[in-house]
């Protein structure tokens, strides 16, 4: 069985790095090799629950400006799944979750800045969900556990996004400073999946130390709970990776 995942792609520059993150990254392919990848991306927000559902390969979509040139000349080039696609429609219709498929969206930064380093070789199918950061952390939990069962049978499920994700807070001169706020954020966001306290995490609004800073906007964070959702609920999560770049931007990673 397949763990699920909650992996944060962070700035899009690090497709070109040579970082201890993206080295994690790279661990993968080495690791699992799942039968195929449900991604649910911050990128791609809709009021109802989109699968992306073709069987030919994506464009590559940059939705990311100012960066150096070299970035958007590079592809990643993984095909789709419409058996995936249908069998995510299922399940999510079993259990009385509205969706609807999307033939032509192509695999956004949130998705393929991940993937290009964790299968180079673009040679797993693919299928993009979208999320919908207005919904509570209950229902973004419920969507995930929709389709828990799913890693039975090989399937990777991620969410992609950040913790702590404050653009307008990021010390781009000092990329190796930490913020102690997130830090600190991310302390408490993990002692609450150490004692399996859901209730907190479903309130982390009006808990969570520094949460209005570390997240001023929920698209980033609700990949985490519909990962959370998605995975063991008896077993401990696990911490797999966690770094920050320019202050407070957060790597953290983890295995559910």
């Amino acid at each position: 069985m397949i763990p699920s995942y909650f992996l944060a792609h962070g700035s899009p520059i690090m497709v070109i790095e040579d970082t201890e993150y993206t080295r994690f990254l790279k661990d993968f392919e080495q690791k699992i090799k799942p039968k195929a990848i449900v991604i649910f991306t911050a990128h791609w927000e809709e009021d109802i629950l989109t699968i992306s559902s073709k069987d030919d390969v994506y464009d590559t979509i940059y939705d990311f400006y100012g960066f150096p040139d070299k970035l958007y000349t590079l592809k990643y080039e993984a095909k789709g799944s419409k058996q995936i696609a249908a069998i995510l429609e299922e399940r999510f219709k079993k259990h009385g979750i509205a969706v609807r498929k999307d033939t032509e969206r192509g695999l956004d930064h949130g998705s393929w800045t991940l993937l290009y380093h964790m299968y180079p070789k673009a040679d797993i199918p693919v299928v993009q969900v979208s999320v919908n950061p207005y919904l509570s952390p209950e229902e973004q939990y419920r969507i995930g556990a929709a389709i828990r069962d799913l890693r039975e049978e090989d399937i990777m499920i991620i969410g992609s996004g950040v913790t702590v994700h404050n653009l307008r807070l990021l010390k781009r001169q000092n990329p190796d400073e930490v913020d102690p706020w997130a830090v600190e954020f991310d302390d408490w966001l993990l002692d609450k999946l150490k004692n399996k306290d859901l209730d907190s995490l479903f309130h982390y609004e009006d808990l969570a130390p520094y949460v209005q800073i570390a997240v001023p906007r929920a698209e980033h964070f609700v990949p985490f709970f519909i990962a959370m959702g998605s995975g063991d609920p008896h077993a401990d999560a696990k911490v797999i990776h966690r770094s920050y770049r320019m202050g407070s931007l957060s790597n953290l990673c983890v295995e559910f």
